[in-house]
């Protein structure tokens, strides 16, 4: 490349970079399909190859179109690392066993299975189902918030979430764990009921068919069994993305002193927190764990940074 080209990655596309070759690696020491690490490897090209096409289209036309296209292909991108999780864990055994141990010990009850059996009404189970799928308006909305009011901290804003999301997929990764909404049934409800909880070991590896309680049918509760149904897999418990990305987009406007934006949102996210246990995707203890890692990452990504990036621009 000429050397006065302004041929450049950005940030969040050498994080991609990064997790795309920790994940090769993974690929080919953990899985034994040849077929499926091939289509998993030529994913990875395709989706390089994606993201150096764009960004030397950027370099001759530098226009805003053509940047913003650049971070929506990256944020598209994470609907297939999300499910391929799945794909790269599901030979290991299952650990949701020892997770909903853990919460039996702490809470001396399934929180998770509790807290729907006591609030059965339709008008609750609306109202957490639409804090739960607001997750998403959640993650586009305030991105483009800060990509249009101010489009240099978005550079940060955006390395922090995709770097955030990188480590949860490789922490999914590494220790499967598919949460109650999944774990409950394949355990067995009466198990549960009683404190049972089996190891299932491979068990997922197979089988990933979510059932569905129809008895609070309604708007916001179809339409998250829609989503689930489409993307969603026995992956992804622990720790919850859902609550620690929620919070690291929180922290970043509270620290950008968007007060009003921050209280505007509150109460939506609050319910997004309460629905991760509650349509029981996750256990109380993920959620915990997901606001802990938020405050985390939000420190280790601004390190990052600052420290590679910041100068730089």
């Amino acid at each position: 490349m000429l050397k006065n080209s302004k041929f450049h990655f950005l940030p969040a596309e050498i994080l991609t970079f990064i997790y795309i070759f920790i994940t090769a690696l993974i690929i080919v020491f953990f899985k034994h399909d040849h077929q499926t690490i091939t289509e998993l490897l030529l994913n990875r090209l395709y989706i390089i190859f994606g993201i150096c096409f764009l960004a030397f289209i950027d370099s001759f036309k530098r226009i805003w179109i053509i940047r913003f296209i650049r971070y929506v292909y990256l944020a598209i991108l994470l609907s297939y690392w999300y499910p391929e999780t799945y794909e790269i864990n599901s030979i290991l055994p299952n650990l949701d066993h020892i997770f909903a141990n853990w919460e039996q010990y702490i809470f001396g009850f399934q929180p998770a299975l509790v807290f729907a059996s006591n609030f059965p009404q339709h008008w609750f189970s609306e109202l957490m189902n639409m804090g739960y799928i607001s997750y998403y308006p959640i993650i586009v909305v305030t991105g483009l918030y800060f990509y249009f009011k101010d489009s240099k901290y978005f550079k940060q804003f955006f390395f922090s979430v995709i770097f955030s999301f990188y480590i949860f997929y490789l922490i999914y990764i590494l220790f499967p764990t598919a949460g109650p909404q999944y774990y409950f049934i394949a355990d067995g409800i009466e198990n549960v009921k009683h404190g049972l909880f089996n190891n299932i070991g491979t068990y997922f590896h197979s089988n990933h068919v979510l059932v569905s309680d129809h008895s609070n049918s309604g708007f916001f509760y179809d339409l998250v069994e829609t989503t689930q149904l489409a993307g969603e897999r026995p992956t992804a418990a622990f720790p919850s993305s859902h609550v620690g990305i929620s919070t690291l987009i929180m922290i970043h406007i509270f620290n950008k002193k968007y007060y009003h934006v921050f209280m505007v949102l509150i109460p939506i996210y609050l319910s997004l927190v309460t629905a991760t246990v509650y349509i029981q995707a996750h256990y109380l203890i993920d959620a915990i764990a997901g606001l802990l890692c938020a405050f985390l990452f939000f420190f280790i990504s601004n390190k990052i940074y600052n420290r590679l990036f910041l100068i730089k621009q």
